[in-house]
């Protein structure tokens, strides 16, 4: 068969992936920046540890060894690897400079190209990293609301509002952790009953592993608007994928504020907030939230 692909299943020799292992163990935490890229989430042994070329789809290690990644940089790489277009452009505003002294027309351009994208979208914050943007989307939900309880579903980060409803929570105060409460998918009574007059968002990935209901989202959107708590949507995995207005514009149900990260960029560090006119509002005033 002429598009018939074939696959190596002899091991790989990953001897010099081992040698730069056994030199990180000793000066990085874990041995890995990232917990996901990490040895202890794949076949420690059969697995390669260091990639340093992608193309496509194809990935290449330090040993020489090509393969086929389906995890994509952990999800943001949405074009693949080395795409021409985004990285001629990169390529192009390189040469011209970066991080500059005042604004560069980019940002508007890219808010205006975003408010036409996706549903909802009054006004557009840009920053860095996914993590940025789910907190800057939370403290804004307390400004608007006055309220300080957050509802969860999903992963979004390693800051302090969120993580310390998890196992590795060592660090965060009490006060803090006793303040996020998780609520289950597709449970639309999980978060009935922990809806109360203090809770100021439930924040939640709209999808993932696992198929919506058909009624789970869109009873979520009633049991918020009741209870006048915004409806946050963390579009780290779904933004740009499902359509390009994201879960609101797939699912047809709207948030109150949506959160992309770097698929929108194709890997490159980009986030953004985008949503609801009046609460954004509060960017100009007495929520503080900038980046360089």
């Amino acid at each position: 068969m002429a598009n018939r692909v074939e696959f190596n299943t002899d091991l790989p020799d990953i001897s010099e992936s081992n040698a730069l292992w056994e030199r990180a163990r000793g000066l990085i935490p874990a041995g890995t920046q990232t917990l996901a890229k990490g040895p202890t989430q794949f076949s420690d042994g059969v697995a390669p540890k260091y990639l340093i070329k992608g193309q496509g789809a194809r990935v290449w290690d330090v040993d020489g060894n090509e393969y086929l990644d389906y995890n994509m940089g952990i999800g943001p790489i949405i074009l693949g690897y080395c795409h021409p277009v985004v990285d001629g452009a990169i390529r192009a505003q390189l040469d011209d400079g970066i991080t500059f002294s005042l604004m560069h027309p980019l940002e508007v351009e890219l808010a205006e190209l975003l408010r036409e994208c996706i549903p909802n979208t009054d006004a557009v914050r840009f920053s860095k990293t996914g993590c940025d943007v789910t907190s800057a989307a939370v403290r804004l939900a307390r400004a608007y609301t006055g309220r300080e309880r957050i509802l969860c579903c999903g992963y979004h980060g390693w800051h302090d509002w969120y993580i310390g409803v998890t196992d590795r929570c060592a660090g965060i105060p009490d006060a803090v952790k006793a303040l996020t409460h998780t609520v289950n998918y597709n449970d639309l009574q999980s978060v009935i009953d922990a809806v109360d007059e203090d809770v100021a968002c439930v924040i939640l990935e709209p999808f993932v592993f696992e198929r919506e209901n058909g009624h789970f989202l869109s009873g979520l959107r009633e049991l918020c608007d009741r209870h006048g708590v915004l409806l946050i949507f963390d579009e780290m995995w779904t933004g740009f994928r499902c359509a390009v207005g994201g879960a609101q514009e797939f699912l047809g149900v709207r948030s109150d504020l949506s959160l992309f990260s770097k698929a929108m960029a194709n890997g490159m560090p980009i986030s953004a907030i985008t949503g609801r006119g009046d609460v954004m509002a509060l960017l100009e005033r007495d929520v503080f939230f900038y980046t360089t």
